[in-house]
């Protein structure tokens, strides 16, 4: 088996269908399997899969037991060479992974590969490509300076090698993961993925970015939403440091003042505000029926690329649409002021997309 797919699932059905969806398109001409890990969700995600993906392989977790041991778990039960480690919130484009296959079976040497993430507002998200975080670097992130944290030598369109891949999609071969120990699983969340990176960095492989395409991440970056948060943050970063730095006391109560302080002075994020008025909404498919559950007055447009109004709320149909050229156009319009996107799956009653990293979304049932 050429690929296996490793997805953890906590409390984001939705989502996770939206993803699913997606990647069963992607690994249509693949010899593939999908594996979804779930963290004993609350919701109805577990019967959602066994309804709609009966060829799913669905382990069910009796706890939640945190980002590194779920994937661990599904990495387990792989049959693939490569796997491909994707979060539940994403959306994949239909030539992803035959365009991974391609180049990580021309490279030598290779460790984790990463592609180019944009957030559910269709932005570049930047934790695409990092560097090591240093402490020092680390520290100069937390005060609000991330010049030397991510990767900026590559160009978000470009191919190149980086040290850190983010945990949201990371594309890699089974042996390289077990062959490092797969993720640490004393981080609990946040850090594994940076760990796992390093690891293999330190290992002799070489990680790439794989900027030729783009996958919809709708949480995007996380932020330092609460005390909770920074809690779990500083200790995945004391976790790092322990094992890959020399600890320093003066270092540890200096990066220690330096969260809190990122939490208390943090901004809210900004608000995309649709006015009443002028909430076009803008479906992309022949879906008329839709016209009563959605917020009014109500356009009807089929061409993409094209321009629309500011203000509005752009509904794109699955049934109708490519991934592919549904991120086209979300990049091309994101340009545009409160511009709010959202996402008709396939064969679905829902539609679904999120404007911020501090919540989970918005779900329209009809």
């Amino acid at each position: 088996m050429k690929l296996s797919v490793i997805i953890l699932n906590y409390n984001v059905r939705y989502f996770l269908e939206l993803c699913l969806k997606s990647v069963e398109a992607a690994i249509a001409d693949i010899d593939a399997e999908i594996i979804v890990v779930d963290n004993n969700s609350s919701d109805d995600s577990c019967a959602m899969v066994k309804e709609l993906f009966p060829t799913v392989s669905l382990i069910e977790n009796k706890e939640n037991s945190g980002f590194s041991k779920g994937n661990n778990l599904g990495v387990a039960q792989a049959k693939g060479e490569y796997l491909c480690i994707l979060n539940p919130d994403t959306v994949v484009s239909e030539d992803t992974f035959t365009k991974l296959i391609d180049f990580t079976d021309s490279k030598d040497n290779i460790g984790i590969v990463g592609c180019q993430l944009i957030d559910g507002k269709g932005k570049f998200l930047p934790e695409s490509k990092r560097n090591v975080p240093t402490p020092k670097v680390s520290l100069k992130k937390v005060l609000g300076n991330a010049s030397d944290y991510y990767a900026n030598h590559i160009a978000i369109e470009n191919i190149g090698k980086v040290d850190i891949l983010v945990g949201a999609f990371m594309w890699l071969k089974k042996d390289v993961y077990e062959s490092v120990g797969g993720f640490d699983e004393a981080y609990f969340m946040y850090g594994e993925d940076i760990d796992l990176s390093y690891k293999v960095l330190k290992s002799g492989y070489d990680n790439y970015y794989f900027g030729e395409t783009t996958v919809i991440h709708f949480k995007g970056e996380s932020t330092l939403k609460d005390i909770k948060y920074a809690k779990r943050f500083y200790g995945a970063m004391q976790i790092f440091y322990k094992k890959h730095f020399k600890q320093n006391l003066v270092f540890n109560a200096v990066v220690g003042l330096g969260i809190k302080l990122a939490y208390l002075t943090r901004r809210a994020p900004k608000k995309i505000n649709i006015k009443s008025e002028r909430s076009y909404v803008y479906i992309k498919s022949s879906q008329f029926a839709l016209e009563k559950q959605l917020p009014k007055p109500i356009e009807i447009s089929e061409i993409l690329h094209g321009k629309i109004k500011n203000n509005s709320m752009l509904v794109y149909d699955f049934n109708m649409l490519k991934v592919n050229a549904v991120i086209i156009d979300m990049k091309h319009k994101s340009i545009q002021e409160n511009i709010v996107f959202r996402f008709l799956p396939k064969s679905s009653k829902f539609i679904i997309g999120s404007d911020s990293a501090t919540n989970r979304g918005e779900v329209l049932h009809f």
